[in-house]
């Protein structure tokens, strides 16, 4: 490989994380209010547990304050930037890995590729997402851990979460990624306005990008759910005494969900809220990510 083929490699690289971080960033923030209200809901917390969606919003306003909405964000930020570099990044380069071994039009390929892709990022920064979940579970007046250091030390030193990888339950998800990607490529073909060479040819208005991206993820996720309960419940175990019972592993804590409280109010619990997030949440991720990919011209993949 030519010395400038490495220097435009290490450009895209750059600019991919860089792009991919950014529209995480943005997604997550958006979401936030819903995503704090969503753990509370799926770990039963005494204080939200039978309140519908916008009622439990209105009470985490009323019993703490307006920025309590956004409780464990800051985590939220530290983790989504590497994830959502990551995940993008290793994405391309997987999609061209892929490419070259099945065929750039293989649908096989480009689920490969977006699992490759949220494994890898799941690999990278799953104590953080465990870090969060906790602040995030947290009601003002009986917090267990002051910031993001305490939480991380307190978490390691009490019961070795922070370094204990739940790699299976958490890998589930990365259908929902793969599922997402899989909707919006296929969109793009039918509803494009005009060419692009920064995006492969085909370029969406904004509102298509909206539709496509909160429509794929509203339907990956619906299969992923039940994985995300038992990832939050083992992560929030250690909480509380009452809640020690979750943090057996993955099939016995699945199992005792459903034996306690059901689908709907066990396994399902707070999808209502996931249906509401998704469409914000994926379509600020890929608009935001592909406006960043045509502003920094990443025009051209890695070559190798």
């Amino acid at each position: 490989m030519s010395v400038q083929a490495q220097e435009r490699n290490f450009d895209f690289i750059v600019k991919s994380l860089l792009a991919g971080g950014i529209a995480g960033m943005c997604s997550k923030t958006t979401v936030a209010p819903l995503d704090r209200i969503k753990i509370l809901f799926q770990a039963h917390n005494s204080h939200y547990s039978n309140l519908g969606v916008f009622t439990g919003i209105k009470k985490i306003v009323q019993r703490e304050s307006l920025l309590a909405l956004y409780k464990g964000n800051g985590a939220q930020m530290v983790r989504v930037f590497p994830y959502a570099a990551t995940q993008f990044t290793s994405f391309e380069l997987y999609t061209q890995v892929f490419s070259k071994m099945l065929g750039s039009h293989n649908h096989l390929g480009k689920l490969l590729a977006g699992s490759s892709a949220g494994a890898t990022a799941v690999l990278l920064t799953y104590p953080l997402d465990t870090i969060r979940a906790r602040l995030a579970f947290q009601v003002t007046g009986d917090e267990a851990y002051s910031g993001i250091v305490h939480a991380a030390t307190s978490i390691f030193r009490q019961d070795g979460n922070l370094a204990t990888y739940e790699f299976i339950a958490k890998l589930f998800l990365v259908i929902r990624f793969s599922f997402t990607t899989q909707g919006r490529k296929r969109v793009l073909n039918i509803t494009c306005a005009k060419s692009s060479r920064n995006t492969g040819g085909l370029v969406l208005l904004v509102p298509a990008k909206l539709m496509c991206g909160g429509l794929a993820g509203s339907i990956a996720q619906s299969f992923a759910y039940p994985m995300d309960v038992t990832r939050r419940r083992m992560q929030l175990a250690m909480m509380s005494p009452e809640t020690k019972k979750f943090g057996m592993g993955m099939v016995k804590t699945l199992v005792l969900i459903y034996k306690e409280n059901g689908v709907f109010r066990g396994l399902y619990r707070g999808m209502s809220i996931n249906y509401l997030r998704a469409m914000p949440m994926v379509a600020v991720s890929f608009s935001v990510y592909e406006l960043m990919k045509q502003a920094l011209n990443l025009d051209t993949g890695l070559k190798f």
